[in-house]
């Protein structure tokens, strides 16, 4: 009610002891909460929320001064609070908090805002509480997965002489998805035929759980080993598998080693240093990107030793090892946890702009990695939406990198809801799932028992990598229509393409199609084209590629 406050304080009311006041500023109304001496000190208004329902939540936010101000929307509701989202609010401008919610049981509830610094006063202005049912929301992914992930292909098959050939038969089967889906990996396949076989069957993506780590590959100081992670890298080759570089440097100070942790500042800079030109020059070309510094949004060991600037300094010297490879930084709760101050979209935001600014880090080629671990509360969908749709604003590739969801959870369930989401997402360029298996078992979610037979959790991936066409030992048969036309709507990907006709002898040849994403957005109607001409002797295929209709 009264969302753009054209009516005054109509429909809202103080939460806790704040004073509200309602201004006008050039023309635009506003609502403000003075007067506070609590965080939750605000304004409010009350709302019915549907457990069946999925909530997108907008507002525009500002502070009345500073700058780099928390400010959170919550709900409160009979089963608890509910944080809808947080911005980083000035007081120069209006920042847009951009989130969501679900709730568990239908009732009552009660908006408010909250924000840690009581000093300010909080103005916010053009509130927006949208409901979409489940089928809506599931309508969006699929329109989004068709938009993004697929392209239009029209094939033709002609004689010799340019006409027609209606009838044709043309077999068309996936050889290689361009989307990456994967899962980590861990020694334990390198001599395990039964885990190499249902891993590479799957997977086009892998990220090696420890392996490639500092604490793994020099032990002891001054003595190196990647002997381990050099034959996981060879089995990738080998299998076509793409490597994700994970990590160069991590800044949570119980993953360091004793004698890291007992160097001074200086020692620290020089080993560090050898560190990152050790590993990112050992497998420089042979890995698709770097995790340089492992989450230092809620970790500071290299920080408190070397000063703010560490992280900062350490992705200099990365662009200078490899700055070819795009450096992600990498983190959790950022799409997992919206109460999570220390990782919200915003400071990751926050975080990713510092390193860029730092001199002579301009020309970097950086990336968001999200790690998703799923493990306090039950998956808010419409909060990851927003939050990818927040982070895209960086204009760099964003990664899923360590998908889970915790065993106090319905694993299958949400891990098929998370991989829905994540997928149809048109920012999201790669998906990892953290669930390699080791000598002890997984991390918190396996998708095979010890005998590489799957769980529920893996059938779930299966079902979904068949229904995005991303597994298929099966080619797809069609026939041309009268003008010797056939259309379809393809994944992402290689394909190889035979075309029969009766006046064809050699029916068998194979030619390669590939199908691509398309980076511009327009309004053209126009599909992929592929023209195939068919003689007495071979069949081939001419392609020709045009921009396919892209809209969000």
């Amino acid at each position: 009610m009264n969302p753009e406050f054209n009516n005054g304080l109509k429909g809202w009311s103080s939460f806790g002891n704040a004073k509200l006041e309602h201004k006008e500023s050039q023309g635009n109304k506003f609502l403000v909460a003075l007067s506070r001496s609590q965080p939750h000190d605000s304004m409010s208004q009350k709302v019915y929320l549907q457990a069946d329902k999925l909530y997108t939540f907008s507002a525009w936010i500002q502070a009345s001064s500073g700058s780099g101000i928390p400010v959170a929307a919550m709900f409160k509701t009979a089963s608890g609070l509910v944080s809808a989202g947080q911005v980083i609010a000035e007081s120069s401008c209006w920042s847009m908090l951009k989130g969501g919610l679900t709730v568990e049981a239908s009732g009552d509830a009660e908006l408010y805002f909250e924000s840690k610094n009581t000093s300010v006063e909080i103005w916010i202005d053009s509130i927006s509480l949208q409901p979409f049912t489940k089928n809506q929301w599931k309508s969006h992914q699929d329109q989004s997965i068709s938009m993004n992930r697929k392209s239009k292909v029209r094939i033709q098959a002609v004689d010799a002489r340019g006409s027609p050939l209606p009838n044709a038969t043309i077999s068309i089967q996936q050889k290689y998805p361009s989307f990456p889906f994967g899962c980590s990996m861990t020694k334990l396949i390198l001599n395990n035929p039964a885990h190499q076989k249902w891993f590479t069957s799957r997977f086009r993506v892998t990220t090696f759980g420890d392996e490639m780590k500092w604490y793994s590959t020099e032990y002891v100081q001054g003595h190196e080993d990647y002997s381990v992670a050099d034959a996981m890298l060879q089995f990738a080759q080998q299998n076509n598998i793409a490597v994700r570089g994970h990590n160069v440097l991590w800044d949570d100070p119980q993953y360091q080693l004793g004698w890291v942790k007992s160097l001074d500042a200086q020692q620290l800079e020089s080993a560090t240093n050898k560190r990152l030109n050790s590993v990112m020059q050992r497998y420089k070309g042979k890995v698709i990107s770097w995790d340089v510094v492992n989450e230092n949004l809620h970790f500071n060991f290299f920080e408190s030793k070397m000063g703010p600037n560490a992280s900062a300094i350490f992705y200099n010297w990365a662009i200078k090892a490899d700055g070819g490879t795009p450096l992600f930084l990498n983190d959790f709760n950022t799409i997992e946890e919206s109460r999570d101050e220390l990782s919200s979209p915003a400071k990751y935001l926050q975080k990713l702009r510092e390193i860029q600014s730092f001199p002579g880090n301009e020309g970097g080629r950086y990336g968001i990695g999200l790690e998703s671990h799923f493990d306090s509360s039950i998956p808010n969908i419409p909060y990851i939406r927003a939050s990818l749709d927040t982070l895209a604003a960086a204009k760099v590739p964003i990664w899923i990198t360590e998908l889970d969801v915790s065993s106090h959870l319905d694993q299958p369930l949400y891990l098929e809801q998370l991989l829905r989401e994540l997928h149809s997402h048109p920012q999201i360029q790669g998906i990892v799932i953290w669930g390699g298996r080791g000598p002890q078992g997984c991390y918190r979610m396996c998708l095979t028992d010890e005998n590489f037979n799957n769980l529920p959790t893996g059938d779930v991936v299966d079902k979904l990598l068949r229904e995005w066409g991303y597994w298929t030992s099966d080619s797809d048969s069609f026939t041309t229509d009268n003008n010797g036309y056939f259309e379809a709507s393809l994944p992402h990907g290689d394909y190889d393409v035979k075309i029969s006709h009766s006046s064809a002898i050699d029916s068998n040849r194979v030619h390669k199609l590939n199908v691509a994403s398309t980076t511009s957005y327009t309004q053209s109607n126009a599909c992929r084209q592929v023209k195939a001409v068919v003689d007495l002797i071979n069949a081939f295929i001419k392609g020709q590629n045009k921009l396919q209709d892209k809209s969000i």
